[in-house]
């Protein structure tokens, strides 16, 4: 079979949406992508977090494609092409590297960051270091990177025990939001508690949302290991007692070597 290039993949997008082409892709608009695009992106980290790289080699095919797709309508709309978007990106690397295509010198990674931040901040005419970034991120991601940047100006703690002397803190004030049984201080309060374990989390050097979804993981997996093992038994899950699902759970947490 004939290797296919670049070029080839954006002319069978142009078919795709041609006189001809695919009645569904001929139907998509911008708005009705932005679904697919988050989902390729979220495949595509399922793939790294099992070290599948075929399954990794499809997925970024598949994003590619989205944004192939994306930028084709916007060519159509008369705005721009796949072109400009691989001009302006590549343009937008060597700006922001000039310690690489530039005379000058850092470091090290945590000054590139620094100076990252500048120029991109520069650039967007940014009046806050907390803007530029999309209120639709997760929250935990979002609250991750904006805690980041505050960083970066030195508005953060010294040390990890100060992080953990505001948690248990915010803890503190959890509990006496839940005595008060207020559902907005509760809620409010619990924010906290989250936003500041997300502090936590980028102090010891862990993403907090690649924690949570590979935690949900194995959540999920060892819930299934007891319903299969229940089903074995010819039983019904809500029916067996609560020290039985425990004593599962535990047997799950064995066969996976956790």
């Amino acid at each position: 079979m004939e290797r296919k290039g670049f070029d080839s993949l954006v002319d069978i997008m142009a078919r795709l949406r041609g006189d001809g082409g695919c009645p569904w892709d001929r139907r998509q608009t911008k708005d009705s992508l932005k679904p697919f695009l988050i989902e390729e992106t979220y495949e595509i980290l399922e793939t790294v977090d099992t070290g599948d790289d075929r399954g990794l080699q499809e997925e970024l095919g598949d994003l590619l494609f989205h944004i192939i797709f994306m930028a084709r309508i916007a060519q159509e709309e008369g705005s721009f092409d796949i072109y400009d978007v691989i001009q302006g990106v590549a343009e937008k690397m060597i700006r922001r590297h000039p310690h690489v295509f530039g005379r000058s010198q850092v470091s090290g990674p945590q000054e590139v960051e620094a100076n990252w931040a500048k120029l991109k901040a520069e650039e967007k005419q940014c009046r806050s270091l907390m803007e530029g970034l999309p209120p639709r991120l997760p929250a935990l991601m979002r609250a991750h990177r904006l805690t980041q940047r505050a960083s970066k100006v030195g508005f953060d703690w010294e040390n990890t025990d100060q992080v953990w002397e505001k948690l248990e803190e915010e803890l503190r004030e959890f509990r006496e939001a839940l005595r008060e049984g207020k559902k907005e201080k509760i809620r409010n309060e619990f924010g906290d508690v989250l936003f500041t374990l997300v502090n936590l989390a980028r102090f010891v050097g862990v993403d907090p949302e690649d924690a949570l979804r590979r935690t949900t993981d194995r959540f999920a997996e060892r819930f299934q290991y007891i319903e299969k093992r229940v089903g074995e038994e010819r039983k019904v899950l809500h029916k067996i007692s609560l020290a039985e699902m425990d004593a599962l759970w535990e047997e799950s947490k064995g066969e996976r070597g956790d």
